[in-house]
């Protein structure tokens, strides 16, 4: 008897699994993980189901319960590799790169010849500031599959970093050739547009975000940042605006609202915002600048060559000619 139950509970635990890999495919993730536990209930030891659990709650963003969910699976079986990659892409996610050193390095071997393997990598040392080895690895990844459109992106994304911007654009052109709709190519498609101040080309990639996600965050600020260089203000400020509710610390957004301010002849508030970007200790192109601009304009030099002072060390390129014209 007992062994006739335990054959049942097998036989309703794969196909419980079996319908979980359907929903998963169809990218219906809260049903797919309530799948796989009704799956893992008929069979806690179902490595398996573990694994592709994990795979479903990383989509959702739940990704400390995935990587519990994935160490469950490699206790269950060892040789289940995948299950490492993506727990190295949990703990990459979380910030713990020594972690997912560890699990790259355990599967080195037996993903050779996988471009998720280097995509994987190639993101710890990207995340660890190895660029030159972050490179080689998206290139291996791309050389495995022309179609690994996130190893582009990511590619793209280091060029970026490193000013590169024209091979930095030809791999954002190949993501969305691949994915039309691939924001983050589009959205730093955008960012060179408007570094070469080619607003309306900005503008176009900017709305093919907003096309797909009206309430892309990214896309509205940057789009935000355009309209303010365009003279579209009070568009632009809604837009920001936008951005900021769904983003609250968002130090671009802060900076573009302060630069409205000081658009629109509101000096004080648009410091407020300025100083509120400032606190936040990350990295905002130009927003030493920019804040220093605004302090000079009110007849503060002190304040604003201290300002300047410490966008050169950020090496805010504003800051670096603003320090070198008016702070003797």
């Amino acid at each position: 008897m007992f062994l006739s139950c335990s054959g049942q509970d097998k036989k309703d635990a794969a196909d419980f699994f079996l319908k979980a890999n359907v929903a998963l495919k169809q990218n219906n993730y809260s049903e797919a993980i309530r799948l796989y536990d009704e799956a893992i209930s008929k069979n806690p030891e179902f490595p398996d189901a573990y694994l592709n659990k994990g795979i479903a709650l990383m989509k959702t963003g739940r990704i400390n319960d995935a990587r519990e969910v994935l160490t469950e699976a490699i206790r269950l079986d060892p040789t289940l590799i995948q299950a490492n990659l993506v727990r190295a892409e949990s703990s990459l996610s979380l910030g713990e790169f020594a972690s997912a050193e560890e699990d790259l390095k355990k599967i080195s071997k037996q993903y050779a010849d996988s471009s998720k393997y280097y995509l994987a990598h190639g993101n710890l040392m990207d995340a660890t500031s190895r660029t030159s080895e972050a490179l080689a690895d998206f290139d291996k990844a791309i050389s495995l599959d022309l179609k690994n459109v996130e190893a582009r992106v990511n590619r793209g994304a280091v060029y970026y970093k490193l000013h590169t911007y024209p091979l930095a654009r030809v791999d954002f052109e190949a993501a969305i050739k691949l994915n039309p709709t691939q924001p983050e190519a589009l959205n730093n498609l955008g960012l060179i547009a408007t570094r070469n101040k080619a607003w309306n080309e900005a503008l176009f990639f900017f709305d093919r975000i907003l096309n797909s996600n009206p309430g892309d965050p990214l896309a509205l600020n940057n789009k935000g940042y355009v309209l303010i260089q365009t003279n579209a203000l009070q568009e632009a400020k809604k837009l920001i605006e936008r951005a900021l509710d769904a983003q609250p610390e968002n130090g671009y957004a802060l900076r573009n609202l302060g630069l409205y301010y000081q658009k629109n002849n509101e000096p004080e508030k648009a410091l407020i915002e300025m100083n509120k970007a400032i606190a936040l200790a990350e990295p905002v192109d130009l927003l030493y600048g920019f804040a220093g601009r605004i302090y000079f304009s009110q007849k503060n030099k002190t304040k604003a060559c201290e300002i300047w002072k410490k966008g050169v060390i950020l090496k805010d390129s504003i800051a670096i000619t603003e320090l070198a014209k008016n702070c003797n």
